[in-house]
């Protein structure tokens, strides 16, 4: 008994998400949600480029979120260092822009399928203008946060997880009883299953653990499991709660 929980456990960790029960008549198209992913897309494709011309950990370092690289210029600047400004206004362009840069393959892979599925039915149901506030929200929110759950970390952080988790959190808050139409692989084997949408919180934390595989060429690495890294977990409570302004607004 303990193996077959253990090998359902397994089935369970492994499975795809690829679309939604959710039918409503609507005449919005989610362009929001096809235009980040082609940019996405496009900035992986960028960074490949990047990589293959050994410039790729120069970008991430200067691009991405260091904790310990943005505590510094706020603390030089407190001590009159006005310098640090400049740092400190590339730490803010920097939060925005890491959302669209990634680590490896299987982190782009991981949250763009999630943007696909999940995103597509928020956008429509919120419209692309509170679609894009949620986003961006997440993306700032979860930075901060991540800086100051562990000011000390000098590894970048990179990638849209928090913006992900914040559209996970606003579509299960709004259906949580819906099932997704997922695939469990079998070896070769796709297997259609439906999985309550509930399940996918779930899932969200475990696919983190596999985000290195795939990895791009990074010196120094990229992303390591910190404290910080999982602090864009709180993008699920981001969402959650502006899914729940947005329908008290609707409702008033």
């Amino acid at each position: 008994m303990e193996q077959a929980c253990r090998d359902k456990t397994t089935h369970q960790l492994i499975m795809i998400p690829i679309s939604d029960n959710v039918f409503f008549f609507s005449r919005k198209k989610p362009i929001l949600v096809y235009g980040l992913i082609g940019f996405n897309l496009a900035i992986f494709m960028w960074e490949i480029t990047l990589e293959l011309g050994n410039n790729l950990t120069g970008v991430i370092y200067n691009l991405g979120i260091i904790p310990a690289k943005i505590i510094t210029a706020f603390s030089e600047l407190l001590i009159g260092n006005f310098a640090a400004i400049i740092i400190i206004f590339s730490s803010i362009f920097a939060l925005l822009i890491a959302a669209f840069l990634h680590g490896s393959f299987s982190q782009i892979l991981g949250n763009l399928i999630f943007l696909w599925v999940f995103g597509r039915t928020i956008e429509r149901i919120i419209g692309y203008r509170y679609f894009l506030f949620l986003y961006f929200l997440a993306v700032i929110g979860t930075g901060i946060i991540q800086i100051l759950a562990d000011p000390s970390l000098k590894v970048p952080l990179v990638g849209s997880n928090g913006a992900i988790a914040a559209i996970l959190g606003a579509y299960i808050f709004k259906f949580p009883k819906v099932k997704i139409d997922s695939v469990l692989p079998l070896l070769i084997i796709f297997v259609p299953i439906e999985i309550p949408a509930f399940f996918y919180i779930f899932w969200w934390f475990a696919q983190q653990l596999f985000y290195g595989i795939g990895s791009l060429n990074i010196a120094g690495g990229v992303n390591i499991h910190s404290l910080a890294y999982w602090m864009h977990g709180t993008g699920l409570i981001f969402g959650a709660s502006l899914m729940w302004i947005f329908q008290r607004r609707r409702n008033t």
